[in-house]
């Protein structure tokens, strides 16, 4: 029957709770199958052991609906169960206009912080459908689908509450765009590598200290990044050519980020990265973690020498953008189905124009720009924000293991 068919339709919720055990559910379905009732709507959640398990079905023939109830109570008391039946009419109510999910990362997630964020929601007008735990380690991560409100209102209401409270909150629009095939590129210093490629460099020359200062200046967006650039890599001037392979043995991965990248590889997303750094490491990191695509800055070498220059485009705030769309165009992906992922000001521009944008240990001035931040070491925390749990994550890599 249709929504309009079963509007008037007297229903009874039957709703059972205690402690979880194999065959629960299928016991109290061939308990109401004997009624002949419709199954209308089911729920069921286990914490720690315990299940509440809610059914909502057709009321039975005229006469039968007292039967049904004895009946039900003397199962669930069998099975040292309890149970509870509730009249009422048709299916549950429409859910509002306006559907988002919120996803929340906390370590720890108290109950006061969970208490701000859901009073916020509903400020805004917004009801919580349901609750979901996407993790508990390394960060306890809960997943809300809230309806009623606009994504942005949302956004805009908890992402000054998560910076009060000290928790993340990502605010995304529901639909099935969230779980189509998508794009996600990064950026690399500081964000899938735990270093500046370019400090790397300048450690081998001798300048180590006054490249960052620069580099610290230009990611708080205080200096032109082109200009940065080009001031940093003259410092490297005369440096010989194989302090390269030395600097590719140097780069740290960030925890996590074989994780990350290996299971949207699993679940069929394509994964690029852009760098105002150079492609003498991005081309490494390609081949090595099997990206999709790479693009970043190129050190010129005559002689077996760096010259102190780049040659070629230069990838800056505003190239990283044009080169998600690029990627976006190249792998068939909607702009509203790609993440990116950076933690600099010249990131800024492409996470803007990304689906998601997310602002990883990032400066201020990107965290309060971006959609949502993660401002936990793990780079693998990104995943929850897209929906997967920890439990999925890791029976890929056991599936993996079982494969080799």
């Amino acid at each position: 029957m249709s929504p309009s068919q079963t509007s008037d339709v007297p229903t009874l919720l039957v709703k059972i709770f205690g402690k979880d055990r194999p065959g629960i559910t299928a016991g109290l379905f061939d308990t109401l199958a004997a009624y002949s009732v419709d199954v209308v709507d089911i729920e069921q959640v286990v914490t720690r052991g315990r299940i509440v398990l809610c059914a909502l079905v057709t009321e039975p023939s005229a006469g039968l609906s007292g039967d049904l109830r004895a009946t039900v109570h003397s199962w669930a008391e069998s099975m040292k169960m309890q149970a509870e039946i509730i009249s009422g009419l048709g299916d549950n109510m429409p859910r509002g206009l306006g559907r988002s999910v919120v996803t929340v990362l906390g370590h720890p997630l108290t109950a006061e912080s969970t208490a701000s964020i859901t009073a916020r929601i509903t400020e805004t007008g917004g009801n919580i459908d349901r609750i979901f735990r996407l993790a508990k380690y390394p960060v306890t991560a809960v997943e809300f689908a809230v309806s009623g409100t606009e994504t942005e209102t949302l956004r805009t209401a908890l992402a000054t509450e998560a910076a009060a409270l000290g928790v993340d909150v990502a605010v995304v629009a529901s639909g099935l765009h969230r779980r189509a095939q998508r794009l996600v590129v990064m950026d690399v210093d500081s964000t899938l590598i735990q270093d500046e490629v370019i400090e790397l460099f300048a450690a081998h020359a001798g300048c180590e200290k006054e490249v960052a200062q620069v580099t610290e200046t230009a990611m708080r967006g205080e200096l032109d990044f082109e200009q940065s650039l080009h001031a940093r890599v003259a410092l490297l001037e005369g440096l010989d050519a194989s302090v390269v392979d030395k600097v590719r043995s140097e780069v740290r991965l960030t925890p996590g980020a074989r994780t990350l990248i290996r299971t949207l590889k699993r679940l069929g997303f394509q994964v690029g990265v852009v760098s105002g750094g150079f492609t003498q490491v991005t081309d490494d990191l390609k081949e090595r973690l099997g990206l999709d695509f790479a693009q970043a800055n190129t050190l010129e070498i005559v002689d077996g020498k760096l010259t102190g220059r780049v040659v070629g485009e230069i990838v800056d705030r505003a190239g990283k953008a044009r080169l998600l769309r690029r990627f976006a165009a190249e792998a068939g992906v909607p702009l509203v189905q790609t993440v990116a992922i950076g933690d600099g000001a010249n990131d800024l521009d492409m996470l803007n124009a990304a689906g998601l944008g997310v602002a990883f240990n990032a400066k201020p001035v990107v965290r309060q720009a971006a959609h949502t931040a993660v401002n936990f070491p793990f780079l693998d925390t990104v995943l929850y924000l897209l929906g997967v749990t920890r439990e999925e994550v890791e029976a890929a890599d056991t599936h993996d293991d079982d494969a080799q």
